[in-house]
């Protein structure tokens, strides 16, 4: 198990290009993008130590623990400088798209691609563990899109992104939308390289989630609500979850948008192309 998130370390990643998905799927040679994995065999224990009292073994554990997720996040996070450097070598707006399950992503994402296609080159590097469902709707906007499965694991990393992109291939002074593994947890942990984080909260889910997952919050630099046309069904307090997600990052800029009526998306769109061009 990794000791940072939890994944399972026997998981094998698979990246997609749906540009040439019958030819090009495939599990990359060095076993991408298992960043994860350490040997089991530190668990053994030489039974000389059976006397040493329990504090001091979950000490000697606890230790070993930190060091693991410390060498853990800091590959990462130098892998992620070198997507950074990457993204910002062809200036390209790189935004890390992360919520639970079902909050919709997938559905703003492809409302978004439609409507902006005439303004912004937009590609798009799609994360899940299984299937290449999403990744199939984004294809049909006619945007450049490569899947990655991550099997077990329950987020994408630098790793993941840095082999993505060489399949993805983005054309220069363009944007990239990665949409994350849905969880509200682990994907806070993972810097990728991106500009920013965005954190999608549905209105479906309960104004409070902000307060109880608030690391994913306070990682992000936007937080967009959706699917907000069913608020008249929903007991859903929009002014208490903005209150909960400024109390965790008061500098968080907030969207709230539905992609079926197309209510608030003007001021996303707005944001994009203000931030693409100042890429660019």
């Amino acid at each position: 198990m990794c000791v940072t998130c939890g994944c399972s370390d026997d998981n094998n990643t698979t990246i997609t290009n749906m540009e040439n998905q019958h030819s090009h799927t495939h599990t990359l040679p060095d076993g991408t993008v298992i960043t994860h994995s350490h040997d089991h065999e530190h668990h053994h224990h030489d039974h000389q130590h059976h006397h040493e009292s329990p504090a001091n073994v979950h000490a000697k554990i606890h230790n070993t623990t930190i060091s693991l997720e410390q060498e853990i996040l800091g590959k990462n996070n130098l892998l992620a400088a070198q997507n950074r450097g990457w993204f910002k070598g062809r200036n390209i707006l790189a935004l890390n798209l992360m919520s639970s399950p079902g909050a919709g992503k997938t559905t703003l994402l492809t409302r978004t691609i439609n409507d902006l296609k005439d303004q912004l080159n937009i590609s798009v590097i799609e994360g899940d563990q299984e299937t290449t469902n999403d990744a199939e709707k984004i294809k049909s906007t006619g945007c450049k899109v490569v899947q990655i499965n991550t099997g077990t694991g329950c987020h994408l990393d630098a790793s993941m992104i840095e082999k993505g992109l060489q399949e993805l291939n983005p054309p220069l002074n363009s944007v990239v939308m990665i949409e994350n593994v849905g969880n509200l947890v682990c994907p806070a942990l993972f810097d990728l390289g991106e500009q920013a984080k965005v954190v999608i909260l549905s209105v479906t889910e309960g104004e409070d989630k902000p307060i109880k997952y608030p690391h994913i919050f306070r990682a992000s630099d936007i937080m967009i609500i959706t699917k907000i046309d069913l608020l008249p069904y929903l007991q859903f307090d929009v002014e208490k979850c903005i209150e909960y997600a400024k109390q965790v990052n008061p500098k968080i800029q907030i969207f709230q948008v539905s992609a079926t009526t197309g209510v608030g998306l003007d001021e996303w769109y707005g944001f994009l192309s203000c931030q693409s061009a100042i890429t660019v």
